[in-house]
């Protein structure tokens, strides 16, 4: 016998999906637009899949009306997406590009609109690449200009943005672009990771009070992408591992955001690695733990850590027959709901949102034009009843984004990934909703869904 079993949300349950101004938006030269850090890294031969970049992207910067449009034909309640710093400020600093701002301003002003609550990321990876030229993150300048630039965007849009998001994935800007290089700017150095590190957070905790003051009554938060560690067997060398590992992707980036300093452990294996914290200075620790009103994460997988394996910063899964997505990554919905308690009732946030959470799969149109993508369906209703889960439990989520909105530009990956609930075709820039799209619409206009 079939059993169905009704998942149900609150009221005021906050369903979005979630893009990236780089991933999506192209016209990267236009209208006083300054170069980016991943403009200069795409457009370095070898960097990108097959040599990939973000110049037009889903061309979002010139039809997003159209896909405002989409997003109400789907119900969204909410949208997350990224400003382009180098748009707004081309040098980083200084002179401010009115006509980036004036695109944003527009953009906010669509969503509301629409009914659609604007959620916007400060920063998600596209530095200015004169801020780069000047020493990029692993300088203190550079935390000192995302204030500027915080300041700039919220006394811009601070009286209709209620939402902000300062970082997206620190630990993707310290460990992908500064100590594996896959991710611009390209480093491979572990000096400029750790000061990387403390840089961006400290960015991020200079900027909280700045938004407050110029976006009176908003809640103001910060995405991670921490990880559900597990060892690959109960060995003392894999638990070992396991705790360094968990200490890499999740204490070094939430201890300090929740006042307990970094942690010792962590600290010590940097230093063997030839690097310091020595860029934190008096004062820095507590502006890192400045109060924040919720904590977002992104959660796609788990780490299954061996000591053979760790700590590379990846999810590592040690059984070959595991179900896994395009990506390679581990399908585990379980991991999701060990993630939500963890966090919560180890560190106790104000309140959590799921900021991003989706699968790749290359599942495109069919004869008739309908995009059967089921096992991105599946993928997203099973990570949804481990959220119910975790909120069944105790914990405070207030809110659900989908990753991704759109097909996109998906970094390193170039456009050989898509994580979109809708389908784009980068030739005509046509969008169709995949079968995913239409039953989140419908999850949206329930409130819920039957879990068979």
């Amino acid at each position: 016998m079939t059993v169905t079993k009704q998942i149900t949300f609150p009221q005021n349950f906050i369903w979005g999906a979630a893009t990236a101004a780089y991933q999506i938006e192209g016209a990267w030269d236009e209208d006083g637009a300054g170069e980016s850090i991943w403009d200069r890294f795409s457009h370095t031969e070898g960097k990108v899949h097959e040599e990939h970049c973000g110049d037009t992207a889903c061309d979002h910067y010139h039809r997003w009306q159209d896909d405002l449009d989409l997003m109400q034909s789907l119900n969204l309640r909410a949208y997350r997406f990224s400003i382009a710093w180098p748009r707004v400020l081309p040098d980083g600093r200084g002179a401010v590009n009115l006509a980036g701002l004036d695109y944003y301003d527009r953009l906010v002003d669509g969503l509301l609109a629409r009914g659609i609550r604007p959620f916007v990321t400060l920063y998600h990876w596209d530095l200015p690449q004169a801020l780069e030229d000047t020493g990029g993150w692993p300088a203190r300048s550079t935390a000192e200009a995302f204030v500027e630039y915080a300041d700039v965007v919220s006394r811009r849009l601070g009286d209709r943005v209620t939402d902000w998001i300062t970082h997206n994935e620190p630990w993707c800007t310290a460990f992908l672009g500064h100590m594996f290089g896959v991710h611009a700017p390209g480093h491979r150095d572990a000096a400029k990771t750790a000061a990387t590190v403390h840089h961006t957070l400290l960015s991020h905790g200079w900027a909280v009070p700045v938004l407050r003051r110029n976006s009176p009554g908003a809640r103001v938060g910060i995405v991670l992408n921490p990880v559900d560690v597990t060892p690959a067997t109960q060995s003392q060398a894999d638990l070992q591992a396991a705790v360094l590992q968990d200490g890499l992707m999740n204490r070094l980036f939430l201890d300090p955001l929740y006042g307990r300093n970094y942690p010792a452990d962590v600290v010590a294996y940097v230093e063997q690695q030839g690097a310091t914290f020595k860029s934190v200075q008096p004062g820095d620790l507590e502006a890192v733990a400045a109060p924040t009103d919720f904590l977002g994460i992104n959660m796609y997988s788990r780490a299954v850590v061996s000591a053979a394996d760790a700590p590379d910063g990846k999810p590592m899964v040690t059984d070959k027959d595991v179900e896994r997505t395009e990506m390679g990554w581990e399908v585990y919905p379980p991991a999701l709901y060990n993630l939500l308690c963890r966090l919560y009732f180890d560190y106790k946030p104000a309140s959590l949102i799921i900021a991003e959470n989706g699968a790749s799969y290359s599942d495109g149109p069919d004869e008739t034009g309908r995009v059967v993508d089921t096992r991105r369906l599946r993928y997203i209703r099973d990570h949804l009843a481990q959220a119910r889960r975790a909120m069944d439990a105790g914990v405070p989520l207030k809110g659900y984004f989908v990753w991704s909105l759109m097909d996109n530009f998906e970094w390193s990956f170039g456009y050989s990934q898509r994580f979109g609930i809708v389908w784009v075709d980068y030739d005509t820039q046509q969008r169709i909703p995949k079968d995913s799209a239409f039953w989140y619409r419908d999850v949206i206009t329930n409130n819920g869904f039957d879990l068979i």
